[in-house]
């Protein structure tokens, strides 16, 4: 192993947590207590996938075609974390983001484009997203869509400058609590549960512009590009908080145990990711799509799938966009944090600047002034007409555009070599992030080809 200069913990402390392992507090933690501990990147990039864009894109697809959808959930399980934990791999073993590894990998005339790529539909998602937070609490307080748009784009660039690393990955964990609305919902609203399973191993799929539309928007919203760049990053910030990687770079300190928590953090994460979504796409199908609802023009649509919940309490209809309301606002705050943050290791690692949220803003400011400008920019994206809900969907089969080519150059890193050395992909990692590749690119092709004249 690699030793940095600046370290002074063994490799058996480092193996077991971030501070020394005679630490009393950390011996003391066993059990659940442990397992939390465990949690760090993946299950803050596994709830953050879960976005106000995923969360539309799975409501209209069990409100439109009813069960017909859940299948893609068991899909896209071991695809969503066959990528995932490549992008993880390749910032743990090179200690780079994703962009950095892309910039000394390629030529400036393919790195840009990619970047680009991923910055224009982090920018689309961050509006979209916005849009829908501000939208959801119209539903609660009689303030102006534009005022609530607004504030919740400075509180969320407040938190993301001024706030500690730790402090904020803490925030993030507790966040994703506001998604198990949609769980409670599932149990109370007496699903067919052998249906609801018969649907999620027998796949079913319609020739349609429609069901493809909704196919690419769930691949999208499900693995999705900036959730690429931020888990490789985040893994990076990780290794430093570890004491593994020096602030100023270098070579990672590698080892299996580490190595193994963060593939456990991986799988969890994107477990968390899917079945909630399965969740989603159920309590849709249930409560909309059985009732004849199978459009969702609106939040106050979106919030009829929570009504069972609070049935039979007064005023049912409120506390239902209540819940909702506070599920959307709360994945919101630690979705577009993640999407501003994505396109800020991209540029910044692509031009070599500091980057990191573990620095403070006078050491990185180019980095924090691009979180600041992406969030701006998604900002503006809702004052140019666009519907909020509508622009969720939009959102997710944009995302599933362009993590095809970027699916493709993550399958090449982690499968080199000279880039990842006797950790590069082995048979089951290659086959995962070529399958992912070759299903999101056939869904792709098909959606573009559906809107063809005939």
């Amino acid at each position: 192993m690699i030793l940095l200069p600046d370290e002074a913990i063994t490799e058996a402390e480092l193996d077991s947590t971030n501070a020394p392992i005679g630490s009393k507090r950390r011996a003391n933690q066993k059990g659940f207590g442990r397992f939390l501990r465990i949690l760090g990147p993946g299950i803050v990039t596994g709830a953050a996938d879960d976005d106000p864009s995923g969360v539309a894109a799975y409501s209209q697809a069990g409100a439109q075609f009813g069960m017909g959808t859940l299948w893609m959930m068991l899909v896209s399980y071991p695809l969503m974390t066959a990528v995932q934990e490549a992008c993880m791999r390749i910032g743990a073993v090179t200690g780079k983001g994703l962009a950095a590894v892309l910039r000394d990998r390629y030529p400036r005339w393919l790195l840009l484009p990619v970047v680009f790529l991923v910055v224009a539909a982090n920018t689309f998602n961050i509006g979209s997203d916005i849009g829908a937070m501000a939208a959801a609490t119209e539903l609660l307080v009689p303030l102006p869509f534009p005022l609530l748009a607004m504030a919740f784009a400075v509180l969320m660039i407040l938190l993301e400058v001024f706030v500690s690393y730790k402090t904020y990955v803490k925030i993030l964990k507790w966040l994703a609590l506001a998604l198990f609305s949609y769980f409670i919902t599932a149990f109370m609203v007496h699903a067919d549960w052998m249906a609801a399973l018969k649907a999620t191993v027998v796949p079913h799929f319609e020739d349609t512009p429609e069901y493809l539309y909704i196919f690419v928007a769930i691949l999208g919203t499900t693995i999705s590009p900036y959730l690429f760049f931020w888990q490789t990053s985040e893994v990076v910030e990780d290794e430093i908080a570890a004491h593994r990687l020096a602030q100023r770079g270098g070579v990672p300190r590698l080892s299996k145990p580490y190595l193994k928590r963060l593939r456990l953090d991986n799988a969890f994460g994107m477990l968390f990711s899917n079945v909630t979504a399965w969740f989603i796409i159920l309590v849709g199908a249930v409560v909309l799509h059985s009732h004849g609802i199978t459009t969702i023009n609106s939040a106050a649509d979106a919030a009829k799938a929570l009504e069972p919940l609070v049935s039979g309490f007064p005023h049912a209809g409120y506390l239902s966009k209540l819940i909702f309301s506070l599920g959307i606002i709360g994945i919101g705050l630690l979705s577009v944090p993640v999407l501003a943050g994505s396109s800020s290791y991209a540029i910044s690692e692509a031009f070599n600047w500091n980057e990191g949220l573990f620095r403070k803003f006078k050491a990185a400011r180019a980095f924090y002034i691009i979180i600041i400008v992406s969030t701006l920019a998604g900002l503006l994206m809702n004052f140019i007409g666009l519907d909020p809900i509508k622009a969720l969907v939009l959102t997710a089969v944009f995302n599933g555009m362009a993590a095809v080519p970027l699916i493709f150059l993550v399958a090449l890193l982690a499968s080199s070599r000279k880039v990842m050395g006797e950790y590069r992909s082995g048979f089951w990692s290659r086959t995962g992030l070529w399958l992912a590749w070759l299903m999101m690119a056939a869904a792709a092709v098909a959606l573009l080809l559906s809107f063809l004249p005939h």
